[in-house]
């Protein structure tokens, strides 16, 4: 099994929502970690809209990287800029990838508007973890 860890900036949405679908559908293909430049606890909205789709986050922490356990990663996949940017740097031996989701957690507007946008991101990172679940599976990673 490879182990992935899904880094964001706060490891409190998009991180989060990987992992639990990493989790989900990868469950006999890969380890799955993730975590943060910081942790910032997991966003309610967050495991709400992934309730939806029938997958519990609720019992998952937001995580600070930790620079040992990230070097035994076989995979890191950052989700935005600022993590990608941060991230302690990785032997050469660890693939990296990046899968650049907009963060939902800014969106301002209605409840209605808010939680519609955090659905996006939700399938944007589904689609994203399906294709790396794949690609794992197919060994092109």
């Amino acid at each position: 099994m490879k182990k992935v860890m899904f880094l964001c900036t706060a490891n409190s949405c998009r991180s989060q929502m990987a992992e639990g679908f990493a989790r989900e559908y990868g469950r006999e293909l890969i380890e799955v970690y993730s975590a943060g430049l910081f942790a910032a606890g997991v966003h309610r909205r967050a495991a709400a809209v992934m309730k939806e789709v029938g997958i519990d986050i609720t019992k998952q922490r937001s995580k600070e990287i930790d620079p040992y356990l990230l070097m035994k990663m076989d995979i890191v996949v950052t989700l935005c800029g600022h993590a990608e940017e941060h991230c302690p740097r990785t032997p050469a031996g660890i693939k990296r990838l990046h899968m650049p989701i907009k963060d939902p957690v800014g969106t301002v507007g209605t409840e209605e508007e808010i939680m519609k946008d955090f659905r996006r991101a939700r399938e944007e990172i589904k689609g994203a973890v399906l294709n790396l679940l794949r690609d794992v599976s197919e060994q092109k990673v």
